[in-house]
């Protein structure tokens, strides 16, 4: 068994690709840091009898997308659990205040890198008939929150492609699963907040958050259920969490 995980070099991608290794899979892992990707290969290697291959590329890069997998030997794109993955915030401000190259980084990399990663694979998935897709959502996707517009706005985009494509997968025995984290303490914040460490940390005060490997436990859980059975929609938080709005912090 085959799995590809988008953005594994680090936080919810890197758990999900060791979770997938532990359970005995092969993995492809693929981020923009060819030494955060390396470092991974080598732990799975040495850790797990698996084999993993590793792709440095940028999902936003289209063409580079389609080169990489395209080149894939035809082993590994024998796939059958795709994890879309690959995702960020970047900045938080008002509406009118927006950087629109944040905007933009976020547009291609939650929503349109998804899409190019989906459809060069998807095709090698309906010719032998099975697979799964599990995007990784948030529960910004279903609940907007004050600054967090084109985040958010990219995230309810990527509920509504999942829904469409189960659909447009029904008849090919597919399954489309999308799991959506609330507050998870990763690498997220310090990207969204361009490194800053103190501000990224303070997101976190009050609370336990999520951890990458809680992500990683559900994601195993919905690809391992029997052939029949499909999770559709799966959002999780903390327990301090009730929404993407309301976190009760101490």
């Amino acid at each position: 068994m085959i799995a590809l995980i988008t953005g594994a070099s680090s936080g919810f991608g890197r758990a999900i690709a060791l979770k997938f290794a532990e359970h005995g899979w092969d993995v492809i892992i693929t981020g923009r840091r060819k030494e955060k990707l390396e470092e991974l290969e080598h732990i799975i290697l040495d850790t797990y009898e698996t084999k993993v291959y590793s792709l440095c590329f940028d999902v936003r890069d289209r063409k580079q997308v389609k080169i990489e997998l395209d080149a894939l030997p035809h082993f590994w794109k024998e796939i059958d659990v795709l994890v879309n993955n690959a995702g960020l915030a970047s900045g938080m401000s008002a509406i009118y205040d927006g950087d629109i190259d944040d905007w933009e980084k976020m547009i291609d990399t939650n929503v349109k890198g998804l899409l190019y990663v989906s459809r060069t694979i998807l095709p090698w998935m309906i010719e032998r008939k099975r697979g799964h897709v599990i995007n990784i959502g948030s529960t910004a996707g279903k609940d907007a929150y004050a600054y967090g517009n084109v985040y958010c706005g990219s995230k309810f985009a990527v509920d509504a492609i999942t829904k469409s494509m189960r659909i447009d997968l029904l008849p090919h025995g597919i399954k489309v699963t999308a799991v959506n984290p609330g507050a998870a303490e990763t690498e997220f914040s310090l990207v969204r907040f361009k490194g800053d460490a103190e501000k990224a940390k303070s997101i976190y005060k009050g609370f336990d958050p999520l951890q990458a490997n809680d992500i990683a436990d559900v994601v195993w859980f919905a690809a391992s259920r029997p052939p029949h059975v499909n999770l559709n929609d799966i959002v999780m938080t903390p327990l301090a969490q009730a929404n993407s709005v309301y976190i009760n912090k101490k």
